[in-house]
């Protein structure tokens, strides 16, 4: 006669097997994480405790910032267990919150809840920074309903880091990707039809180090084409381009006499591609399709643009000759900022001190990018960064004088209000000189390639090259 309580204990035969799993799951899962953590670094470490904490410490803190909702109507459960008819207590409800960690502190992202919403986290934020030990918290929108809140422990601007270009032909051709912003997020600006950028600030804080950057992230494209003005030397062996002198198809040192003619041929190349645009691309600007190997951007650093510009006082004759070039040389560069946004120019000018002795206003003021380094005088950072910098004493780079910050820069940025200080990395020099050796071959004379497609001359481009044969 079968046992009727067999099936009862073949059922329950199956529970010490499930308890097993359990373990082995928890096991595992807890071996994981101590690995984890044994594996990380003593800052991402703190991280880990950090966000450990804000997880566990969540739900009794919401409560006590006002970050919780009070919901008076019963569920249709609570509704039908209450049988004494007694008012039903009402329900707290605290935001779900996910914590993630870094080695500078804690990313959270948290559900809106009726009534509270981006406007409550924002005004908690300081209230959450002193819970969570942080120096600063953030909170923006992710999508509708959704917030990150960003929490550093340690100050990500005062923490000199290193970029290692990869030599890989970038993903989106006019992005420049500049550093991390003060809350250790990844910073870029998108250079797509934009003329001119201004970089300014003291000297040895960064100005070429964050042009270096940009040469060796986009020098792996056929799609961009380099020329440089550099104001601090006379040959390209003696500075800061004397490797990437063999991608650039033209370059000039502070002579203002071959400095005149870069521009004025940089001039006819923008009237070249004005001319053929529609023959060419099809379409009125170059932006609607892109840079490409045939029509290429090109790119004009000017490195102490005040070189070229400066006004020259005196009535002798080698003086107004001078001053001759520099004022021609300003016309010229305006025409190319002004103008050459469409066919596909983009003009970087870098100088210690914008002010319009160094960059003149009419070049100066259309340039819709600026960033600033360290600034001495409250003049200089207005000049760099416009009357608004005054409103935000936080990022005004007259701040950023100390040794710490060098490296760090202050701009209006494209996606947020007011402005934000910048940590950019430093291109180690081996580095900047692998990506010029390999990219070399890269390097096209954009007017030449002009003629090539339109079949026929189209007034020539004879850019200087003697320096680069020297270095």
């Amino acid at each position: 006669m079968k046992d009727p309580n067999a099936p009862t204990e073949g059922v329950l035969g199956y529970g010490p097997l499930v308890v097993d799993l359990a373990l082995a799951v928890l096991i595992g899962w807890a071996a994981w994480w101590v690995v984890r953590y044994l594996r990380a670094d003593a800052m991402t470490r703190q991280s880990i405790r950090q966000a450990v904490r804000v997880r566990w410490g969540w739900k009794r803190l919401a409560p006590m910032l006002k970050l919780s909702a009070t919901d008076k109507t019963p569920t249709a459960l609570a509704s039908l267990a209450n049988t004494n008819g007694k008012p039903i207590k009402p329900r707290v409800l605290i935001p779900a919150l996910r914590v993630k960690h870094d080695a500078y502190g804690v990313i959270a992202r948290a559900n809106c809840l009726p009534g509270v919403g981006l406007e409550q986290f924002q005004r908690a934020a300081p209230h959450l920074a002193d819970a969570w030990r942080c120096t600063r918290v953030a909170v923006t929108q992710d999508k509708p309903g959704q917030l990150v809140i960003r929490g550093v422990r340690l100050d990500p601007l005062k923490f000199p880091t290193e970029h290692h270009p990869t030599g890989e032909v970038p993903d989106e051709t006019a992005r420049w990707d500049l550093g991390l912003d003060e809350y250790a997020q990844p910073v870029s600006v998108n250079l797509t039809q934009v003329p001119g950028v201004t970089v300014a600030g003291l000297p040895g804080f960064g100005k070429t180090s964050l042009v270096n950057r940009l040469l060796s992230d986009w020098a792996p494209s056929r799609a961009v084409q380099f020329a440089c003005a550099d104001g601090k030397v006379s040959a390209a062996y003696e500075g800061d381009y004397a490797d990437w002198v063999q991608r650039m198809f033209a370059f000039v040192g502070d002579d203002l006499e071959e400095a005149n003619r870069l521009f004025r041929r940089l001039v006819e190349l923008r009237r070249a591609r004005s001319a053929s645009v529609r023959t060419v691309l099809g379409v009125k600007s170059m932006w609607d399709i892109g840079p490409s190997d045939r029509w290429p951007l090109v790119v004009l650093i000017v490195d102490e643009a005040h070189t070229y510009f400066r006004d020259h006082k005196g009535s002798d004759p080698k003086t107004k000759k001078l001053a001759a070039l520099a004022a021609e040389n300003a016309r010229l560069v305006e025409d190319l900022v002004k103008k050459g946004r469409s066919v596909g120019l983009l003009v970087i000018l870098t100088t210690q001190k914008s002010t319009g002795d160094a960059i003149p206003t009419f070049i100066r003021d259309v340039c819709p990018v600026g960033l600033s380094f360290a600034q001495k005088t409250a003049e200089a950072a207005v000049a760099a960064l416009g009357e608004e910098i005054r409103e935000w004493p936080d990022a005004n780079p007259i701040n950023l004088q100390d040794p710490t910050y060098v490296g760090v820069a202050s701009m209006n940025h494209q996606s947020q209000p007011g402005f934000t200080r910048i940590r950019t990395p430093y291109v180690p020099d081996a580095d900047a000189a692998r990506v010029a050796n390999q990219t070399a071959h890269l390097t096209a004379d954009p007017y030449a390639l002009l003629e090539s497609v339109l079949g026929s001359p189209a007034g020539g481009l004879d850019l200087i090259k003697a320096d680069a044969e020297v270095a």
